[in-house]
């Protein structure tokens, strides 16, 4: 077995290589856009042959998926890091604030969902459904685990709840497209109060229940982001 071969099998090697594909098809759709990047250009500015990428990804959409949800994984995780530093960013209108930073604040994720709804919709396409499922799945035990804890309002059941407040939350986002590129930490204040007032009780933690609280979050984020990354083509 040649040299090259072997590399070529090499699992560590192929991650590395996988991560250089991706790293230069990231960089490339940032400055030029999705309609102008060909394959030809990713294997350029990944300084490898075209056919070397093909033996990851079949097609020129399945590569840029899998772009789009590395920065989604690169999201969640920024929350995740963000709970480990304060307890409190569990509490729901405090999870909403981080993460819809963590969106707007990523340029390239922020393109894929904000610039080009068809994009997004041809990239997400042919995508297994099971990783939506989970993240709706996600979704549910971080509302039922703020409820538990008697953070919610109850008037209201956990699918409502899920449904006004993921409707709210993309509804923010998606007015991102058309704001001014100053007053993000304003807008997201605002978010954070907008769910506040609209979602939770008024209840206050102790503080051992809610570091405890924001390790069960912590457990239910890192089981989406191993299960996404296992289930994807990611390195």
């Amino acid at each position: 077995m040649s040299t090259r071969t072997e590399r070529l099998r090499d699992p560590e090697h192929r991650a590395e290589r996988a991560t250089a594909i991706l790293d230069a098809a990231a960089d490339l759709l940032l400055r030029h856009g999705y309609r102008r990047v060909t394959i030809d250009d990713v294997a350029a500015g990944a300084n490898i042959g075209k056919g070397t990428i093909y033996l990851h990804w079949k097609t020129r959409e399945q590569l840029f998926s899998a772009v789009f949800e590395r920065e989604v994984l690169y999201a969640v995780d920024e929350l995740r890091q963000a709970l480990r530093q304060d307890p409190h960013v569990c509490l729901l209108h405090r999870f909403a604030h981080t993460y819809f930073l963590a969106i707007v604040n990523r340029p390239l994720l922020r393109g894929f969902l904000l610039a080009d709804p068809d994009l997004l919709g041809k990239l997400t396409a042919s995508r297994d459904t099971t990783r939506d499922d989970r993240h709706v799945g996600m979704s549910r035990a971080f509302l039922q685990l703020l409820a538990q804890h008697g953070l919610l309002r109850d008037d209201m059941d956990i699918d409502e709840i899920r449904y006004a407040y993921q409707a709210t939350f993309e509804g923010f986002l998606q007015q991102e497209g058309a704001a001014p590129p100053d007053g993000l930490a304003q807008r997201a204040d605002l978010l954070a109060r907008t769910i506040r007032r609209a979602f939770e009780s008024d209840l206050a933690l102790p503080d051992t229940e809610l570091r405890d609280l924001a390790a069960a979050v912590i457990a239910e984020l890192t089981d989406l982001i191993d299960a996404d990354r296992a289930a994807s083509s990611l390195p």
